[in-house]
């Protein structure tokens, strides 16, 4: 615990049995209460090694829900074992858990309810090996959802998070996407709601085990990344009626 609140690990997981213990191994238990394992029908040994590893909570999706359902699934259990603070790593050891105590702290000084790990602050990204054309979309992307949102993040679309309890309840991730663009809903929700997001710098790493979307799936992703910001900037201005931000009339 830090200051008294409970810190939660959620680790999202598909097809991680190669990289789950060196992410895991990484992960500073001094501060970290509880650790989430989430996997979403893999194709490999990702539970055995899990449960191998001692992870006491280890859920199994029979039928893969897809990135975001992964998620959902991970903070539901998340906020039902009491968790606090509720970091998201990825266990593809593309993203170091050691800034996790970092992101942890700021959280729990109450001067922000969430804190993204980016990989455009500095040179991470493309010292880690991120392909060019993959840095150039992260950085299109970003410009134009900032001016769509009214916001100046460095990244949207890092997988490295870290969310109070009370941003998560005061939002409903449940009404965004399954697919890959639920990073970027969820976002949207919480810039809604009122609260602000922190960022952090951080490393990483490309290579053949950590998980990535092909080109394909990347240009879909990158058309609903515009979507949900086109439809941030309308349902700010009243023009707009969206679902994903209908939790803010209840």
């Amino acid at each position: 615990m830090i200051n008294g609140q409970k810190v939660v690990v959620v680790l999202p997981a598909y097809n991680a049995a190669l990289t789950l213990k060196m992410t895991y191994d990484e992960i500073p238990f001094d501060i970290v209460d509880e650790v989430i394992l989430v996997d979403d029908a893999s194709k490999d040994n990702t539970i055995e090694v899990g449960q191998a590893l001692g992870i006491k909570h280890v859920i199994r999706h029979e039928n893969n829900k897809g990135y975001g359902g992964n998620q959902k699934t991970c903070y539901d259990k998340a906020i039902e074992i009491g968790g606090d603070i509720i970091v998201m790593l990825h266990p593809d050891y593309q993203y170091t858990p050691k800034l996790m105590a970092a992101m942890v702290h700021i959280l729990a000084s109450g001067l922000y309810s969430a804190v993204f790990a980016s990989r455009i602050l500095g040179k991470g990204a493309l010292k880690g090996g991120m392909p060019m054309y993959k840095y150039i979309a992260n950085r299109f992307l970003t410009y134009s959802q900032n001016i769509l949102m009214n916001q100046k993040l460095s990244e949207y679309h890092t997988g490295y998070r870290a969310y109070t309890k009370k941003v998560l309840q005061s939002i409903d991730y449940h009404l965004d996407s399954d697919d890959f663009v639920f990073d970027n809903e969820i976002s949207a929700q919480i810039f809604f709601a009122g609260f602000e997001i922190a960022e952090i710098t951080c490393p990483t790493k490309y290579f053949d085990e950590a998980s990535s979307i092909n080109f394909k799936r990347s240009v879909k992703y990158g058309l609903g990344v515009l979507n949900t910001s086109f439809k941030y900037f309308l349902q700010k201005r009243g023009l707009g009626n969206y679902k994903i931000f209908s939790f803010a009339k209840k």
